[in-house]
């Protein structure tokens, strides 16, 4: 069963391809979806992090209270080195549970594995094919700001928190150029899943 791994810094369009490979019958597996899992309240990833961080990373409902752990972390790598050797672990975890899972539900599945840390925590695995939302460093930080709501400065230390575009690149068997509109990502999207299908 093929395996594929997509990955791209923070508003690169990652997500937006996902979903398009959703609809095409891709299995997805997010890997971001399972970070929020595995720090759910009373969860033993979150005990570690508060733990590590404080209690006020923690909401008054036992939440993790994702803004002001960002705020810790973002721009101090050392910071930001602790808490993924803390959740990169669970996340392996569970992600390889819910690989197995598809392949047992369908052998013939596409797994789509959506993981932004790719570089960062797991450049080593054996992907069938590795994909890259590629768009440059200037639109995501407009992206970040205008939808999301981030300064200029919060956007440029989420982006110089992650891995360098070029880290990226060198895993990439396949690079989605997101910086155009929608049709033009879609347009990729389907050549990249016809070229899957004819076994390129």
């Amino acid at each position: 069963m093929p395996l594929l791994a997509l990955t791209g810094g923070i508003a690169s369009g990652k997500s937006t391809i996902a979903a398009l490979l959703a609809d095409r019958g891709a299995v997805v597996v997010d890997a971001d979806a399972i970070v929020r899992e595995v720090q759910a309240p009373g969860s033993a990833v979150l005990e570690e992090i508060a733990g590590e961080f404080g209690a006020g990373v923690l909401r008054p409902d036992g939440s993790l209270d994702r803004p002001a752990l960002g705020s810790l972390v973002f721009g101090h790598p050392d910071r930001l080195a602790r808490l993924n050797a803390l959740v990169h672990p669970a996340v392996r975890i569970e992600s390889e549970r819910r690989f197995a899972e598809a392949r047992a539900a369908d052998p013939a599945a596409v797994i789509v594995y959506d993981v932004p840390l790719l570089a960062e925590a797991r450049g080593a695995d054996s992907w069938d094919l590795v994909v890259v939302a590629h768009c440059p460093a200037e639109l995501r930080v407009r992206r970040l700001v205008e939808s999301r709501g981030l300064t200029d400065a919060e956007a440029r230390a989420r982006i110089g928190s992650q891995a360098s575009e070029e880290d990226r690149l060198a895993l990439a068997d396949v690079v989605i150029d997101t910086s155009m509109d929608l049709d033009a990502t879609r347009r990729q999207v389907d050549e990249l899943w016809e070229r899957w299908n004819r076994g390129a």
